[in-house]
């Protein structure tokens, strides 16, 4: 047996070892998912009764408080949970890469060797990136709409007490509720298109790309401009959420990094390359930071472009703006 050997053995070992470790995490979790699922439903009840009783407002606050605690503690274990279950999927994956590594050794372990590793830097990457998104998802809806709607509650219950006291002053607790639930609605619909906008699957790519510019522009204030080369066409699904997600992340970076003003976006339907360059006027960086762990975005279209056949480029400078272009094989 080869030294090779021995480390695809020990890395098949380890595999397996952090896969009992997943499956035991993922059975604790699930019977806290079921604790906080029983504990959500008394918590609501309990509020539907504080709600009926004509409780006093502050009491009603707590109680709605307590409520939303509880879904969101719900929520965050049903990631976890569904985190969990993509890790056992990607190592269970990863392990039979090992295995067939080990049963082979030699040259074809190598090359075995080579693509497991491969392949499991991709995962990490893979699952790190949707890790952070859902971070900032979640953070964003609690900051967002789940505040709002526990101001909802107490706005509503102010009304129906003024309702006798002062029909005026209950009109217009009313409308303002309508004001602030429309605007909540706007901020639900938008983290909707951010996860996964319909029309991309009904329009396609280019339409779905221009109309998520023009919301994005709205939000950010940043002037962005999309212009589009080649034969405009319908794409494979898998090529459409590619581009998106990379011009959503690339745009996403120009607001949130580099403070840039005038975001440039451009999309070349080749005939066999597909090109897309995203140029801004920010305040640029030193592309040698890309290896650092906070580029995870930028470090997994890369990955994902040259996984599709094409190449990846970064021309920045501190100071100097940023652009990122890339190319995948155009497969209609």
């Amino acid at each position: 047996m080869t030294d090779e050997s021995v480390d695809f053995k020990s890395e098949l070992d380890e595999t397996q070892r952090a896969l009992r470790e997943i499956t035991l995490m993922m059975e604790q979790s699930q019977g806290e998912l079921n604790k906080l699922a029983q504990r959500n439903t008394a918590i609501t009840s309990h509020l539907q009764q504080v709600q009926k009783q004509g409780a006093a407002v502050e009491d009603i606050k707590m109680a709605y408080d307590s409520a939303l605690d509880a879904q969101q503690r719900l929520l965050v274990m049903r990631g976890q949970l569904e985190k969990l279950q993509n890790d056992k999927s990607h190592l269970e994956k990863y392990k039979a890469i090992l295995e067939q590594a080990v049963n082979h050794g030699g040259e074809a372990g190598g090359a075995a060797s080579a693509s497991a590793k491969e392949q499991m830097s991709g995962i990490e990457m893979i699952v790190n990136a949707q890790e952070a998104e859902r971070q900032r998802l979640s953070r964003q809806m609690h900051d967002g709409p789940a505040q709002a709607l526990s101001n909802f509650i107490l706005q509503t219950e102010i009304a129906t007490r003024l309702l006798d006291v002062d029909p005026s002053q209950a009109k217009e607790e009313l409308s303002n509720l309508k004001a602030s639930a429309m605007g909540t609605f706007q901020k639900v619909r938008n983290f909707i298109f951010e996860l996964r906008p319909m029309m991309l699957d009904d329009l396609g790519l280019v339409p779905t790309l221009r109309k998520y510019a023009d919301a994005f522009k709205e939000q950010s204030g940043m002037d962005i401009g999309v212009t589009v080369s080649g034969n405009e066409r319908r794409l494979e699904p898998y090529l459409e959420v590619m581009i998106f997600r990379a011009v959503q992340e690339l745009l996403g970076n120009a607001s949130r990094h580099s403070q840039a003003t005038l975001v440039k976006v451009h999309l070349d339907l080749g005939a066999d390359i597909l090109r897309v360059s995203v140029d801004d006027n920010g305040r640029g960086f030193d592309p040698e930071t890309l290896n650092g762990s906070s580029n995870l975005g930028l470090k997994l279209i890369r990955e994902r472009s040259e996984m599709l056949g094409g190449k990846f480029e970064i021309d920045s400078a501190i100071g100097s703006g940023t652009k990122v272009s890339f190319t995948v094989q155009a497969r209609t």
